[in-house]
This record gives structure tokens, C-alpha cells and sequence, in this order.
């Protein structure tokens, strides 16, 4: 893949695939985490490959805009254009920048993302259930009990389940907690409490599972291949969704997420404030909180029922 951009002032800066010069330059200016630049690396591959399809050597603000078409039509998520775009603009922000070539994606949009949940939350009941069906006769039953617990109860992301360690679980204020690494975080530095039950579920995993150290993932896998290693994100969210479809909740609005999505949803039906509630969950910001706050409100919203009742009240 070959795409040639002309610079302003003359001469050519010629972009060879994503070992070039210019691309590693513009990947070293980026102040982000690791994972993201591989994010921003396919993203730009997605781009250049684009232009070099349509055979577009300079590219100008209308085929920027045809490209976020293209993604569209192609099915793309609406979060995926959104970041794909976000690469584009930063891309072509630091070649104007650089005085490589103009900035044409400048106040480009990427898709309008909807904010409302997209994920069913489980009921109490329903989440004893889920936990109630879990066989703990065998160490992967303990493990999984354990698992589906801590993340209900502390609505815990699949990312922080899976870089969790024995050494996490310690005390704070008299209170059992983990210490987790949330989203986009470098360190350990925020936790939850953890409630007696549900410590209790995982030290009797812990102690079924065997010496173990301290630095070793707190939820191991159990297969020939990966045993002792940490599990994934995916293995998480695969665990998860089985133990939901045995006890009968096979919707796909249910997901691992949904047990993060649920304790954020009964900590507001139990009354607690939105300041601690968005503590609990770790938002970075409080709108986020009100998502939630917005969402309950929807569902107890009861408008329909009363016209419904002013029309049909003859029939």
C-alpha cells in the first residue's frame, strides 16, 4: 500500500505502509497508552488503504467526508467511525502541524454515538439465580462463583477482573477490598470494598485452588494449555454469558457488562446518591452516572399507561 502526500511547499512525503518514517514519527508523537496506539495504527491503515483504493494521492476535505461514508456503509459501529475519525483528524492535525501537508479532516465529525444503554441489567433475584445455578463441588465452579460474584456485587469491568492478582485483596478502613486497574489506568490506585459473602466465596477458591503467589492472577485459567495463567477479557465475558444462559437469561442485551451495568442500577434503586454511586462505579465524570439515573427514570416513566387509559377508557 503506497499513498503519496504532497506537502504545501512542494516536494512529497511517501507514505510505504506503516513502517515509513513519517507514520513511526507521528506514532512517537502520541501521548497515549500502548493499546491505544495499535488502535490508532489500524485505524490509519484503514485510511490510507482507502485513499489508495480510490487512487487519491491528495486528498482533499470531501474525501475525508466520503471516507466516513464508506465506513458507514460498510456497517461500522457508530463508536468505531467515531474513533477511526478521531485518528484521521489527529493525523492530519500534526502533518499541518509539521508543515507536511493541510489539516482537511479539521472539524470533520465522526458518527453520533448513543449514549443509552444498549445492555439489559439483572434484578437481585435474578442475579442470585445465576449465582444459585453454579455447581461449587469442582475448583472451576468455585472460581466461577467466586467471579460472577465479585463482579455483580463490586461492578467490576471484565479489564480489571482479568488484571487482578491475589495480592490485590487486602484492607482499607476495616473494610475487605481489591484494589483494581481500571479502564486506561497505569496503576492500582482506587478500589472497592469487597462484602464479607463474597470474600468469603473467593478465599474458598483460593484455598481450593492451592499455593499459590502472591503476584499470580486472582482468577486463573483452568485448561491443559493455559493452566495457572491469567484469564482474558474474552474468557471472561465467555464465562460469564454461559453461567447467565444456564440459568435461563439468554438475551443478548445480557453480557458480562451486565453485572457492572446492574450494580451501578441497584445502587441508584437503593437510594444511594449519585456522587457515591459514581465513586462506587468509578466514572470519571458524573454524567456518565446519570446515564443510568436517566435510564430508571425511562422505565418508571408511566405517560403511555395514562393516555392509553384516557383513549382507550370506553373500549
Amino acid at each position: 500500500m503506497n499513498t503519496t502526500l504532497p506537502a504545501p511547499a512542494g516536494g512529497t512525503v511517501q507514505v510505504a505502509g506503516f513502517n515509513s518514517e513519517l507514520v513511526d514519527r507521528f506514532v512517537s508523537f502520541l501521548d497515549v497508552a500502548p493499546r491505544s496506539v495499535g488502535t490508532y495504527v489500524k485505524a490509519l491503515r484503514r485510511l490510507l488503504a482507502y485513499f489508495a483504493g480510490k487512487g487519491i494521492v491528495s486528498p482533499r476535505r470531501e474525501d475525508v467526508l466520503a471516507y466516513r461514508e464508506s465506513l458507514r456503509l460498510e456497517g461500522k459501529a457508530p463508536s468505531t467511525i467515531a474513533l477511526y475519525m478521531v485518528a484521521t483528524r489527529m493525523f492530519f492535525g500534526w502533518l499541518a502541524q509539521e508543515g507536511i501537508y493541510p489539516n482537511v479532516a479539521e472539524h470533520v465529525k465522526g458518527a453520533k454515538i448513543d449514549r443509552a444503554h444498549k445492555k439489559d441489567y439483572l434484578t437481585a433475584p435474578q442475579i442470585r439465580s445465576v449465582l444459585d445455578g453454579i455447581d461449587r463441588s469442582s475448583l472451576q465452579g468455585l472460581r466461577d462463583y467466586a467471579m460472577v460474584a465479585l463482579m455483580a456485587a463490586c461492578g467490576l469491568r471484565t479489564v480489571e477482573v482479568s488484571r487482578a492478582n491475589i495480592e490485590d485483596l487486602g484492607t482499607a478502613g476495616g473494610s475487605s477490598v481489591l484494589y483494581v486497574q481500571g479502564k486506561g489506568r497505569v496503576e492500582k490506585a482506587e478500589y472497592v470494598k469487597v462484602p464479607d459473602a463474597v470474600e468469603r466465596a473467593v478465599r474458598a477458591y483460593l484455598a481450593v485452588r492451592g499455593t499459590a503467589e502472591e503476584t499470580e492472577p486472582l482468577f486463573a485459567s483452568l485448561s491443559r494449555n493455559y493452566k495457572e495463567q491469567r484469564l482474558s477479557t474474552r474468557s471472561i465475558s465467555g464465562t460469564v454469558k454461559a453461567r447467565m444462559q444456564a440459568a435461563g437469561y439468554n438475551s443478548k442485551r445480557l453480557t458480562a457488562h451486565s453485572l457492572r451495568h446492574s450494580a451501578v442500577t441497584l445502587s441508584l434503586l437503593a437510594g444511594r446518591s449519585l456522587e457515591e454511586v459514581k465513586q462506587f462505579a468509578r466514572h470519571a465524570d458524573v454524567g456518565t452516572t446519570l446515564i443510568y439515573s436517566h435510564a430508571m427514570e425511562a422505565e418508571k416513566n408511566g405517560c403511555s399507561s395514562a393516555v392509553a387509559a384516557a383513549i382507550f377508557q370506553n373500549s
